[in-house]
């Protein structure tokens, strides 16, 4: 089964030092950590710094994995593709990124499809991706990503356009999908209360480094809800479900 740790993670633009020294403990299969911190605290640039997209000291460190770093599959919050390809398209070209040669197989079209239907977007196949809205657009990308059967996968504010039924879809879709592919999935989110409810762990990021790791309800408490985000704020357990954030002011 596979894991991944980092440890001592770095990056720079330029001679600006976006990440220090990002360590966190070993995470394992079937989990989903929550990536967290406030605007401009580096979350971006870890997901590209782990995905190899951008070099620095450190070492990201996988184990257990088929693929080695193509196992590792990177979503931004923005779709990077032709706005003239369709839905299908799009996301058959991105399954096919992991393959030799360009033949299409049956498994691969049905694979595709299958894709489509549990995000809810099979409606859109034959449609332009210039004609989509921002959150269809979204959903396509999430599409693409899990057609290049990720190992890892990094996704960086996948709900940021969506409505409120489509998040709960997509982090429902995401959590069951970690388990049953035992993929590590890291993804960031602004809403506390979508981590909490829907993440095992929590790494929170904040001035390109790391404050806190470990379990969601170990991490997002009073003290660092005051500390990183600057707000007076408790989290209260529920008799069902996971604990809240109540917001009360700013700190």
């Amino acid at each position: 089964m596979v894991t991944l740790q980092l440890q001592g993670l770095g990056a720079h633009y330029g001679s600006r030092a976006a990440l220090q020294k990002i360590s966190t403990p070993v995470y394992h299969a079937g989990q989903v950590v929550a990536v967290i911190g406030p605007n401009a605290a580096g979350k971006s640039t870890l997901f590209k710094r782990v995905a190899g997209m951008l070099k620095g000291p450190g070492e990201v460190l996988l184990q257990g994995s088929r693929r080695g770093s193509g196992g590792i599959c990177y979503m931004p919050q923005d779709i990077n593709a032709s706005a003239r390809l369709t839905v299908y398209e799009s996301i058959l070209l991105a399954a096919k990124q992991q393959h030799q040669g360009w033949a299409v197989s049956d498994a691969e079209l049905a694979q595709v499809g299958a894709i489509a239907a549990s995000l809810g977007i099979a409606e859109l196949a034959f449609r332009n991706l210039g004609e989509l809205s921002g959150g269809q657009r979204q959903l396509v990308s999430i599409a693409q990503t899990l057609a290049r059967d990720p190992e890892i996968l990094l996704m960086d504010e996948p709900t940021s356009a969506l409505d409120l039924y489509r998040q709960i879809q997509v982090l429902d879709f995401m959590r069951a999908l970690a388990r049953a592919r035992g993929l590590i999935v890291f993804v960031a989110l602004h809403d506390l209360n979508q981590a909490l409810r829907y993440c095992d762990q929590a790494l929170v990021i904040a001035n390109g480094r790391a404050q806190r790791s470990g379990p969601c309800d170990q991490v997002i408490t009073t003290d660092m809800l005051r500390e990183i985000y600057r707000i007076q704020a408790r989290v209260e357990s529920c008799s069902q479900g996971a604990p809240q954030v109540i917001v009360d002011g700013v700190a």
